[in-house]
């Protein structure tokens, strides 16, 4: 099965690849009331265990990737 297709603008997280396509094996969205949580996980890890809930949000200014990891210098 082919993974689906995730365009992301933030060009300086690890997953960020040409195209603007997210390399990342598994993706978490959030809503921002949870932003500051952490939800750890490695590159390929089934996503993250600790994020298992539900919440509505209003609209799409209330989500937050927390896939996104910072690229190495």
């Amino acid at each position: 099965m082919d993974k689906p297709l995730v365009k992301c603008n933030v060009a300086n997280c690890t997953f960020w690849g040409e195209g603007n396509k997210c390399q990342a094996d598994s993706i978490l969205v959030e809503i921002d009331a949870h932003a500051n949580r952490d939800y750890t996980m490695e590159a390929g890890e089934e996503p993250y265990e600790m994020a298992e809930h539900k919440d509505k949000a209003k609209n799409i200014a209330q989500t937050c990737c927390h896939t996104f990891r910072p690229k190495e210098s």
